[in-house]
């Protein structure tokens, strides 16, 4: 399905939004990034897995009856881990959440009740997760977070987490043309490896780190074996989690007794 589908909010007027969204309408907001991700991807990597997946997503969503609606694109966003990489643009963590809070209060104005950040940046995660606490105190919104979860390659010791085997497949499905292998080297911090529990999302003990810290050039992982046909199936598997996720998240009440 594309995004000729109808279930892009800011092609609606304001007369039209406020009299098609209910209570039930659940807006999706992707979350990307534009930063440096080596010499074999585009800057705009986070940004085109998480408004493409996210699109791809509603409008499954929709067809299956689930009332969800794509909103315009965050792309400039939490990368301070690649400034010092030409080609980063990135804001500070206050201007980001000032950012998603002005979004909320505009949710909060549509009869709309639920919106879901849909993320495809990991520098994004934490401050994320802040803002589903203060859009649900200020706002009185239901608030929830999905990320674009791409597992690591074989070959990259659980450390393919930027510009690595699954990102760079999923990129080569996603848009082909703006994927140049003959730039990708392998990138893997081997050297890590022999810690037990510092290590990236998920460890026991997590760090504060730049791209530049591990002698592989920003690239993080071992792009060298992606392929579009695995890019195709990351792609669907992420779709069918997502849509899956809208459907509880349609369903979803905290409160006992509530709706299961």
């Amino acid at each position: 399905m594309t995004a000729g589908a109808g279930r892009r909010l800011a092609e609606l007027s304001g007369p039209a939004l406020a009299s098609t969204l209910t209570a039930d309408s659940i807006l999706v907001l992707p979350t990307g990034s534009i930063e440096h991700h080596g010499p074999h991807l585009p800057l705009a990597t986070d940004l085109l897995m998480a408004e493409l997946l996210a699109g791809r997503i509603v409008d499954q969503a929709a067809a299956d009856g689930i009332d969800a609606w794509l909103l315009p694109s965050i792309a400039y966003a939490k990368s301070d881990e690649h400034a010092w990489a030409p080609g980063t643009f990135w804001i500070d963590a206050h201007t980001l959440l000032d950012t998603l809070i002005g979004i909320g209060r505009g949710v909060a104005e549509t009869p709309a009740r639920t919106i879901v950040f849909y993320n495809g940046h990991g520098g994004n995660v934490a401050l994320l997760q802040v803002a589903l606490r203060e859009l649900r105190v200020r706002f009185g919104l239901r608030t929830f977070f999905m990320n674009v979860s791409i597992p690591a390659g074989e070959t990259e010791l659980g450390f393919g987490i930027h510009g690595g085997s699954g990102e760079t497949s999923l990129a080569m499905h996603l848009r082909p043309d703006l994927v140049d292998l003959a730039g990708a080297v392998d990138a893997t911090p081997a050297h890590l490896a022999r810690f037990e529990r510092i290590g990236f999302a998920g460890a026991p003990v997590q760090f504060g780190w730049t791209s530049d810290d591990f002698g592989t050039a920003g690239v993080i992982g071992d792009p060298t074996g992606a392929n579009a046909e695995t890019g195709a199936q990351l792609a669907a598997d992420l779709v069918a989690e997502g849509v899956a996720s809208l459907a509880e998240i349609a369903a979803f009440d905290p409160r006992p007794g509530g709706a299961a």
